[in-house]
């Protein structure tokens, strides 16, 4: 049973904050069904507002040194702001709903913040997709004039958009207008702070890049669930991102109960078209309310259309005001200070954001790892990885390196030297580690075992040998993730133990030979293999650079495996080149018909004619992959048709 609870209660409850929460509440708790995935700290599980929460957390790097700062805090709290219990010291605003925590920010050794890169987080964001979110809340960011995220990091938030997750992320507490990163990307629902009067925070960042789809929430001393068992108050933006994806995710539950599926795009416009702006609660600096406070009562009917009006008849009014609190309400219960983002005592905000999205960052989780499922959220199956990329190594150290030398390699980070060296001691490859690059980005370290290791760093090193002697322009690597390693650098990045099976290499050259045979000797039937031969070269430079990807997701592991089976490819360039069509677009989507206990995906590749536009209709060349296995599949023949 629900009740107004005021100060002096023991139990402290989001509604207090946002008390429309409660008509949405005697319609629904959430749905199992709907999945939001936290890319924050680490949590503490043994809190008591998580029992009989579906909850569990994954790991995408391993953790340096036990959680018990900063970063332990920060995501302790975020994830009670959802998941917390009804009858437990913190009231959740989606209890009922499931979760899977991905840990990005973690503390050194020192106590200190390891803050997260944008390919960490773009990894976050595709495990996030792999295990079945449906919202994804990042209660973070990096502060970016420009607004624009790395291409890393823009790619997975695209795949969110076309597979209709909702990325919700934090404006950033600079008090400026001054964009963070990923918030100002115009598909992720940016989220701002507000007081209880509904006024935009001092702090709050407001940008033109956040124009139009951004909303406030509260955001002032939200009191969550602390590390140590009890509570604690906090302020930022961070503390507000929350409310919204929780919001998100119990109008999608609503979508589910009145028997409708889990539209995220149409929970992003309600909560958008519902937001109350100036026009209807005036405030001294308008562009500060983004797209206006968010609106629980306003955003209910615009997703039920009508299923539930007689509770919703509040649409578009000002926000109504909290519960009256004393101001002992806003004092944490352990120290009596007023917390601020990172939970220490007093202001300014801007030092206490949450890590920024910048430097090498992964995961602590007290002994609480959990493995990621493919497409069930926060499942325990091994995380599956279907990547391309170029071979490259690392020492790991500098003793290591100097071991290399001290052995003969008079330069051991030259693979002209060290290849020779591995093939009269091809022992010495294991005190390497191999990596995989993507436009010289590390993302990967390789690690060979079980029986057929030997032959797996044999394979690693022929690839290199290709890469130097051969063009070899790209690699596959099929294999699951088993924890991570830290590189010379400082940087740490997840180690995936290979599939030899499915290891393979590609020439640009080797693939255009596939597909238009040798180059002619006739010099006017060159000209005309040459400009083919472009068509062919384009394809490939689109799928390693424009739709580079970290492999983790369905929908990219599908992607690359079509990308690269030499023998489909070649077949559609051949109908494409003869038909004089060129490459149009690369998608993918989840297959209609699947047999049972597969994931299937359908990979299309769309040609036009540039001469005749308008005239004639694109043809449409579909793969259908089942990647549920290790090493992805083909199923049937490849399907062509024709659509204007």
């Amino acid at each position: 049973m629900l009740r107004d609870e005021t100060a002096g209660h023991s139990r402290r409850g989001t509604d207090l904050y946002l008390p429309d929460l409660r008509s949405l509440w005697s319609l629904t708790s959430g749905d199992p069904k709907v999945c939001v995935a936290i890319l924050d700290g680490p949590v503490d599980f043994g809190h008591p507002c998580f029992d009989g929460a579906l909850v569990k957390q994954v790991r995408i790097l391993d953790s340096i040194g036990d959680a018990e700062g900063m970063a332990l805090r920060h995501g302790t709290h975020v994830a009670s702001l959802i998941f917390g219990q009804h009858e437990s010291p913190v009231r959740g605003i989606a209890p009922a709903c499931r979760g899977v925590i991905i840990p990005v920010f973690k503390e050194r050794r020192d106590g200190s913040i390891v803050p997260c890169s944008q390919l960490d987080l773009a990894r976050a964001i595709s495990m996030a997709v792999s295990v079945g979110a449906n919202i994804i809340n990042i209660s973070g960011g990096r502060h970016d004039p420009t607004g624009q995220p790395e291409p890393v990091l823009m790619r997975a938030i695209e795949l969110c958009a076309k597979q209709d997750i909702l990325i919700v992320a934090s404006a950033g507490n600079d008090g400026c207008a001054c964009p963070h990163v990923p918030g100002a990307a115009e598909s992720v629902l940016v989220v701002g702070a507000m007081d209880a009067a509904g006024e935009p925070m001092e702090f709050s960042n407001w940008a033109q890049a956040y124009h139009g789809h951004g909303v406030l929430a509260p955001g002032d001393s939200i009191e969550g669930a602390a590390p140590d068992g009890g509570t604690a108050k906090y302020r930022g933006t961070s503390f507000a991102t929350p409310f919204v994806s929780g919001v998100a995710a119990l109008l999608m539950s609503i979508q589910l109960k009145t028997g409708k599926t889990a539209d995220a795009a149409a929970v992003r416009r309600a909560i958008l078209e519902s937001a109350v702006g100036c026009d209807e609660q005036p405030t001294a600096d308008c562009r500060r309310l983004l797209a206006g406070r968010l609106n629980v009562s306003g955003a209910l009917p615009l997703v039920t259309q009508g299923e539930y009006n007689e509770m919703s008849n509040r649409e578009n009014q000002p926000v109504p005001a909290p519960c009256e609190r004393t101001q002992n309400d806003f004092d944490d219960e352990e120290t009596g200070e007023t917390a601020t983002d990172g939970g220490q005592p007093s202001p300014p905000v801007r030092q206490v954001q949450p890590p920024s999205v910048k430097e090498p960052s992964g995961p602590t989780s007290r002994g609480q790892e959990r493995s990621a499922k493919k497409s069930t959220c926060a499942g325990s199956d091994p995380t599956l990885v279907y990547v391309l990329g170029l071979i490259n190594f690392d020492f790991g150290t500098e003793a290591r390196r100097d071991a290399f030398v001290q052995r003969g390699v008079a330069n051991p980070n030259d693979p002209a030297l060290l290849l020779p060296h591995l093939e009269e001691n091809p022992w010495d490859a294991i005190g390497l580690t191999w990596i995989l690059v993507q436009e010289a980005t590390p993302v990967y370290a390789i690690q060979p075992a079980g029986p057929f290791a030997a032959e797996v760093y044999m394979r690693i090193e022929r690839f290199l040998r290709e890469q130097r002697e051969e063009g070899v322009s790209q690699v596959s690597i099929p294999g699951f993730i088993a924890g991570s390693t830290t590189l010379m650098n400082g940087q740490e990045v997840p180690v995936v133990v290979p599939d030899i099976s499915g290891m393979r290499s590609w020439s640009t050259l080797e693939l255009i030979k596939a597909v238009l045979g040798m180059r002619p000797e006739d010099p006017d039937e060159r000209t005309a293999y040459d400009e083919q031969a472009e068509e062919v070269s384009n394809f490939l430079d689109r799928v390693y650079f424009e739709l580079s990807n970290l492999g983790v997701s369905p929908q990219e592991r599908a992607i690359n495996y079509a990308a690269t089976n030499a023998y489909q490819v070649a077949s559609v360039f051949q109908e494409a080149i003869k038909e004089k069509l060129k490459l149009d677009r690369i998608d993918v989507e989840r297959s209609s018909v699947c047999r049972p206990g597969s994931d299937c995906w359908d990979a299309k590749l769309t040609f036009f004619d540039p001469i005749q536009r308008h005239e004639r209709a694109r043809e449409i060349y579909r793969f259908t992959i089942d990647v549920s296995e290790i090493i992805p599949v083909t199923i049937g023949k490849v399907r062509h048709w024709s659509a204007y």
